[in-house]
């Protein structure tokens, strides 16, 4: 989309996001959110339900104000079996509830974000132009977690961790404004990316931050964001290396943002339903891999 054709609000939305001290307000957010004084916590829930419509009978506590925080609330846990997973051995499955912003093609380096706007594997991978490499011609989805979704993150094939990577960024806003009117937008925020040997070769899983996003977490390290850092640091991937199986959870996001995945060339085949604005599952098959 053009900026002559870009709404009003969403210009006004997206350049006061360049006023904005990010990392301050995220560091306020995370505060907050994990406050365990009562009347605060209870605040928070309360308002954020008014909000939005959450479905806590999938929720394994239904209960939203017997969560210790706001964050415990909202990274809870679900039921076993609310989300059915694929375990068909050719089954890629979805690593989160979301909805797609974009699936495709990984073309001379470039993913696409919006409409006429493109970015740089390499440079979502942390400036790694080899390891960029070995995804070029492969394909991607990026998939976008709204702040009423579930928000822990699973492993869309079994795989072990070959390395992890924080990437200090800015925080903007990954909705579909901002995607349409900020250049290289995940490309820029803070993130953490994952790869993994797998049946489908090297599968790489970006964990992208957002506006009050300045954390995100690690199943097996906890919190790999500090918003604070302004070097790129490999975190720890295990000794042994970490081996997660299909569906295992591999994270969580502390406030909703965006899931990149990217498959080698030849591996892995997109469904054909998962265009932009499909909604996806934890658990259901979004790609199959190739022989």
């Amino acid at each position: 989309m053009s900026r002559g054709h870009t709404p009003i609000s969403d210009r006004l939305f997206v350049g006061m996001q360049h006023l904005l001290p990010q990392h301050l307000l995220s560091r306020v957010m995370h505060a907050v959110a994990r406050s365990r004084f009562t009347p605060l916590k209870n605040l928070v829930v309360g308002s954020f339900l008014q909000l939005y419509s959450i479905n806590l009978s999938e929720a394994l506590q239904p209960d939203a104000y017997a969560y210790e925080s706001f964050n415990a609330f909202f990274t809870r846990a679900l039921k076993p079996d609310v989300r059915p997973v694929d375990r068909a051995a050719d089954a890629v499955v979805s690593p989160v509830d979301g909805t797609v912003s974009q699936a495709g093609r990984i073309e001379q380096d470039m993913l696409l974000q919006a409409k006429g706007i493109h970015y740089s594997s390499s440079a979502l991978l942390g400036g790694d132009e080899d390891l960029a490499r070995q995804f070029d011609g492969g394909s991607f989805a990026t998939l976008y977690l709204a702040p009423f979704n579930y928000h822990r993150i699973h492993m869309p094939l079994s795989g072990t961790l070959l390395r992890a990577r924080h990437i200090p960024g800015d925080l903007f806003s990954v909705n579909s404004a901002t995607a349409a009117s900020v250049p290289g937008l995940f490309a820029r925020n803070e993130r953490v990316a994952c790869v993994f040997d797998t049946l489908a070769g090297p599968m790489a899983v970006v964990l992208v931050g957002a506006l009050f996003v300045g954390s995100i977490s690690l199943s097996w390290v906890g919190e790999a964001t500090s918003g604070r850092s302004h070097r790129i640091r490999d975190l720890p991937i295990g000794d042994p290396l970490i081996a997660l199986e299909k569906a295992a959870e591999l994270g969580k996001f502390n406030m909703g943002s965006t899931v990149i995945l990217m498959f080698p060339p030849g591996r892995a085949q997109i469904s054909p339903w998962l265009i932009a604005g499909a909604a996806v599952r934890v658990g259901e098959r979004i790609a199959t891999l190739t022989p």
